[in-house]
């Protein structure tokens, strides 16, 4: 299996690189990893002209549009903010999940081919709202656009969702130990979720 690594926070060293370290160690032996971090990549994360008129991957866009489509299994380790990812991992996506590369619209109906069919992911999302005051108040938005409109729109399934809150006032340190251990779970359990490409 070929699992991806994305860290989509703007800073080094915070929870998200944490969690995608213990991730890493927990994933089964012979997995090949890839391992990126969207604030390293140099590229416009503003898609100013719109699909119209689509400017060239940069290079490190490039090579990160390689790598998802190489791998079998992505992980996404982010915080959320205002209800969503960090611009900079929005304006990222927008910039690879290219039509023609991730989808293809049907000519003759309103349907589409899901180009990254056959792949499965792992959200890993740390937050100051308490998880279940996010699904039951606000009706969990994140989960809701990556399962529909970002990832699963592309064909990933199934897509695990790993919400870790509320990290501030203590929550962090005092929840560390579980969240490892269900960071731990979700790792190993990897390899058996449903793959297999399209042909």
């Amino acid at each position: 299996m070929r699992a991806l690594l994305i860290d989509g926070h703007p800073d080094a060293n915070r929870l998200t690189a944490h969690l995608l370290d213990e991730y890493q160690q927990a994933l089964p032996e012979g997995v090949e990893v890839t391992r990126l971090a969207i604030r390293d990549m140099d590229f416009n994360a503003d898609l100013t002209r719109g699909y119209t008129d689509m400017p060239e991957l940069e290079p490190d866009l490039a090579a990160a549009l390689d790598a998802i489509e190489g791998c079998d299994h992505l992980v996404l380790a982010f915080p959320l903010w205002w209800g969503a990812e960090p611009a900079r991992m929005k304006g990222f996506w927008d910039r690879i999940l290219l039509p023609r590369r991730a989808f293809r619209y049907h000519k003759t109906d309103l349907f589409w081919d899901r180009l990254l069919q056959g792949r499965s992911a792992d959200l890993l999302v740390s937050m100051d709202t308490p998880p279940a005051y996010l699904r039951l108040v606000y009706f969990d938005p994140i989960g809701w656009r990556y399962k529909r409109q970002v990832l699963g729109f592309v064909g990933f399934k199934p897509i695990r969702l790993g919400y870790f809150g509320m990290v501030r006032r203590g929550g962090a340190e005092k929840n560390l130990e579980k969240w490892r251990a269900r960071i731990r779970k979700m790792a190993t359990s990897a390899g058996r979720l449903r793959r297999g490409r399209k042909s």
